[in-house]
């Protein structure tokens, strides 16, 4: 038997299976905060909001476990299980764009600017390395789905 076909149909539970692991990650970083800076010095503090500190970034982090789950399973029994992986995955895009839309984690989406003193709300990176895992994730179970099958 040729180990090239078994290590191809490996590849997609293995992807499945890093990016949902990072989702996880990305569920612990800072989503957003509210940032307030002082013109005359260009000094600033900044308060931020993780995705565990909201229920959706909870969900997202529970979602990123289930899509791990599914890409071991790809990997230790059959590499089509990985496929379900798009189920979490789209929970994840859906809670981390209400995450956004909802304005989780900050009350008052308007920004303050007082000539010297200025008060923002933010996105932070965690929340954009969020989405883009569970896109991943969406994508990755359904090129898992529907890969061609080699001879």
């Amino acid at each position: 038997m040729d180990p090239q076909p078994v290590r191809a149909a490996r590849g997609y539970p293995l992807a499945v299976t890093a990016v949902a692991a990072l989702l996880v990650f990305c569920a612990i970083l800072p989503w957003s905060g509210v940032e307030a800076r002082v013109g005359l010095f260009g000094a600033g503090i900044s308060g931020d909001v993780r995705g565990i500190d909201d229920g959706l970034g909870v969900y997202a982090l529970l979602a990123g476990l289930a899509a791990l789950a599914c890409g071991l399973a790809g990997l230790l029994a059959h590499p089509r299980l990985a496929a379900l992986a798009v189920l979490p995955g789209g929970v994840a895009v859906a809670v981390t764009l209400m995450f956004q839309l909802q304005g989780s984690g900050l009350r008052d989406r308007v920004s303050v600017h007082l000539g010297v003193l200025s008060v923002t709300p933010v996105t932070r990176a965690g929340w954009f390395a969020a989405l883009a895992c569970a896109l991943v994730l969406v994508i990755l179970g359904l090129l898992a789905l529907f890969r061609r099958a080699r001879p």
